[in-house]
């Protein structure tokens, strides 16, 4: 026998009984037949009351306790009179987020880490609680250190779920919590990979490997890493450093590394390769990067070291397949993208992937007719001057023809300029000759949204192999996610310690972020966390004061969430505090 629930919906809502059901056998074969119907169970409806006690022991991961045979779930009501117009609310903290914030860090396995790997001597925090106060906080509001101590954490209701009074955090205990954390930092990528395997069935065999830049604020004089550099952020005006990242084929981080900022991206690969191998191991691993980390010397290093790889190559090499280009024996792989395998034109043992976008074509031609249309604009406006006679200085002509073809690089190429004198003294005139080159402008725009992909991988159907390199835009969307939703930029932190902890702290939220996606993924939620701590943020806990005869009661309680609130955490199965707190009123005693 069995208990089976039985949810009916009437009116917009859903009503739970519970049945005792048997097997019996038929002739048919196994069938199930109710014994009897019994109604609603305390402790076993959707609406089991759960108080701050069982939020605690869910944070901690702990198991729930057996009840004992005559141990009463449910306890008896209390009543008291109060004075409905003395009746005031108190304490309004922020819930919702940090509590998911939380579960997450737990879910991850970093609560137990941090307890078990950084050292607490006589600390009246663990440092391991303060490092979960840093990446709670990088997750749910990115702030500074200061800020946190100040304001954030004593808005939220982080005291009650970690018991850390608000008086204990400062700014000063957070730095040296960066302090304490770094040192774990290869310890830590190796947990989260083993607990992806855990979570998430991650295999690993593929590594997609990209990089990026963020700035500082301020001179930075104190980390040698910090230079000025090719800048993703539009600010090639302040310091930067380089980052790193490798991420599994579902988008979730696996390592990084922080690079000087003036790295150039190649320079990066082989590097990055040797410590992801010393590290984890060569597991015989697919590499997947774009073509800014692609050269010959690096090609050549992997393949004598035995590694995989799938990358994106210069555009220049697809004058090599013109042939191809034109031929009609292309697949399809998703409305409007197209691909063929071509052979190598240099006869090795690479496989070669024609790739062509429709709507890549449309925008790359769009940009290049801007560029090209302003360019001749410039320069024509440019050569009237010069015959009227306004421009008679030879050298600052051709400089200001460089500026010109430096900021319309896209169409630089379709246009030779040259500057030619005529006339002595005050009959000096310069004449500019403009050409442009139609040729290599046609193939331009024939060519345009069309790329190739190289791979050594003993994989033969192009379509997986395109597949499988696009999945390369979930490491970009985790460089978004990092700079716009964590604010890992800018940074202003001086030391050179310091910063690589702060990244680090932006890197654990990532995961985080990361694994919620995959949660709200497996509940059919989508892939939109942002718009769930929105959400989130909303639901506070709060210190309602009712005053009776005797004394007045002080009830710490959670805000019921909205209808469409809670449809969502119970489908992604999170349960909230519905039994309220009693707050004992301490009074000191008068001498």
């Amino acid at each position: 026998m069995y208990l089976r629930r039985n949810t009916k919906k009437k009116g917009g809502a859903d009503y739970d009984c519970w049945t005792l059901v048997e097997s019996v056998r038929t002739a048919r074969g196994p069938r199930q037949r109710v014994v009897a119907t019994i109604g609603k169970l305390p402790g076993l409806d959707r609406e089991e009351r759960i108080g701050w006690e069982e939020i605690r022991r869910i944070l901690s991961g702990k198991p729930r306790p057996t009840p004992d045979l005559f141990e009463q779930r449910e306890e008896p009501p209390s009543w008291a009179t109060v004075n409905i117009r003395e009746v005031k609310v108190e304490r309004l903290r922020g819930f919702g987020d940090v509590y998911l914030g939380l579960l997450l860090w737990n879910k991850l396995g970093l609560a137990d880490f941090c307890r078990d790997h950084i050292r607490s001597c006589r600390e009246e925090v663990p440092w391991s609680i303060m490092a979960a106060i840093l990446v709670l906080a990088r997750f749910c509001a990115p702030s500074s250190e200061l800020q946190i101590a100040e304001f954030w954490y004593g808005k939220t209701a982080l005291e009650d779920m970690l018991g850390v009074p608000e008086d204990k955090i400062n700014d000063d205990r957070l730095y040296r919590a960066l302090d304490a954390l770094l040192p774990h930092k290869d310890a830590l990528c190796l947990h989260l990979q083993q607990r992806y395997g855990e979570l998430f069935g991650s295999t690993f065999d593929f590594l997609f490997y990209d990089i990026t830049s963020t700035y500082f604020e301020g001179t930075a004089k104190g980390n040698a890493q910090a230079k000025r550099g090719y800048s993703r952020d539009g600010r090639p005006d302040c310091q930067q450093v380089c980052i790193g990242l490798v991420a599994t084929r579902e988008g979730l981080p696996l390592a990084f590394e922080i690079f000087d900022g003036n790295r150039v991206d190649v320079t990066t690969t082989r590097e990055m390769v040797e410590i992801m191998e010393a590290k984890y191991g060569n597991a015989n691993r697919v590499w997947v990067m774009d073509r800014g980390m692609v050269s010959e010397k690096n090609l050549e290093f992997m393949r004598k070291t035995g590694a995989r790889y799938l990358v994106g190559t210069p555009k220049a090499i697809l004058k090599k397949f013109e042939q191809e280009l034109l031929e009609q024996d292309w697949q399809t792989v998703q409305p409007g993208v197209d691909v063929k395998l071509c052979r190598s034109p240099e006869g090795t043992d690479d496989i070669f992937v024609l790739c062509r976008s429709q709507g890549r074509k449309k925008k790359e031609n769009a940009i290049l007719s801007r560029f090209e249309t302003r360019l001749e604009t410039k320069l024509n406006d440019l050569a009237h001057q010069a015959q009227i006679g306004k421009a008679r200085d030879k050298q600052k002509v051709e400089r200001r023809i460089g500026r010109l073809l430096e900021r319309n690089s896209r169409a630089a190429s379709l246009f030779n300029v040259n500057v030619t004198e005529s006339g002595t003294g005050k009959d000096l005139r310069l004449c500019i000759h403009i050409k442009k080159n139609e040729e290599r402008r046609q193939w331009a725009l024939e060519t345009g949204g069309s790329y190739i992909l190289r791979t050594n991988w003993a994989e033969s159907d192009p379509k997986t192999l395109w597949n499988t390199y696009i999945q390369l835009t979930e490491v970009e969307d985790s460089f978004r996610t990092e700079k716009h939703d964590l604010g890992m930029r800018p940074i202003f932190h001086r030391k050179q310690e310091r910063t690589q902890a702060h990244i680090l702290v932006c890197f654990l939220a990532l995961t985080m972020w990361r694994t919620l996606q995959q949660w709200m993924k497996a509940s059919g939620l989508g892939t939109a966390p942002r718009k769930l701590l929105e959400e989130l943020r909303e639901l506070k806990s709060l210190d309602v004061l009712l005053p009776t005869r005797e004394k007045i009661l002080r009830l710490r309680m959670v805000a019921n969430p909205e209808k469409e609130l809670k449809v969502l955490l119970q489908r992604m199965k999170i349960l909230l505090p519905n039994k309220p707190k009693i707050i004992e009123n301490v009074v000191e005693k008068m001498a």
